[in-house]
């Protein structure tokens, strides 16, 4: 059965946030920069730099892993895909001097790359019920996974977080569940990332090269 997710609603949350908090990490609903760079750093761990590789940033937001990986001293060819479009606005506008890098609102547009990551997309499931959101969720990395020739990345709250802290409009997932998920269905390599001292988890899908 098809999650019958409104995806207008996800813009209407996400845009509130760009129109307060400008393209920042809180106006891409992360707490800080460091948060957003830690989390980063674990998706990182899926890539093969060496010498240079493609890359989808699905929800790439106002392109922050843009600046991350080339920090790390990267090369890279970099296509991002985004629900908002007034996002995709702003991420074009920071990055205007980069040809390398490609953004989008339309996700017909994207074509495989070597690698596809998403940070922070699933987490904001708002009124949906746990088992419609994680409906929608397993959709979305069926998509990640037909996107990416080697491997793909992705991280959500878990659902071992403080119960006094964990609010009602969040989607807390089982992490274990999304491991096997992942096992079963995309790839005998993957990691199950637990121990960045975050409430989330990344998981690391690596492929066999064809």
């Amino acid at each position: 059965m098809e999650p019958d997710i409104d995806i207008n609603e996800i813009k209407k949350y996400f845009g509130e946030k760009l129109d307060t908090f400008g393209a920042t990490p809180r106006g891409a609903d992360w707490n800080s920069v460091d948060s957003q760079v830690t989390r980063f750093e674990q998706l990182f761990q899926v890539f093969d730099p060496a010498p240079e590789f493609s890359i989808i940033d699905y929800g790439c937001g106002y392109g922050a892993l843009v600046d991350f990986l080339l920090h790390k001293g990267c090369r890279f060819t970099y296509s991002g895909f985004d629900i908002l479009e007034e996002m995709v606005v702003k991420a074009r506008e920071i990055h205007k001097d980069r040809p390398f890098c490609t953004f989008t609102s339309q996700e017909t547009a994207l074509i495989p790359a070597d690698y596809a990551v998403e940070s922070g997309i699933f987490n904001i499931r708002l009124e949906y019920s746990y088992d419609e959101w994680t409906g929608y969720v397993i959709k979305t990395l069926q998509k990640m996974n037909s996107l990416s020739r080697r491997g793909f990345a992705f991280n959500m709250l878990t659902s071992y977080s403080d119960a006094p802290y964990m609010k009602p409009h969040l989607y807390y997932a089982e992490p274990c569940y999304y491991f096997d998920y992942c096992k079963r269905h995309f790839s005998r390599n993957v990691a199950l990332l637990h121990d960045y001292d975050l409430y989330d988890f990344t998981i690391l899908v690596r492929k066999q090269p064809a």
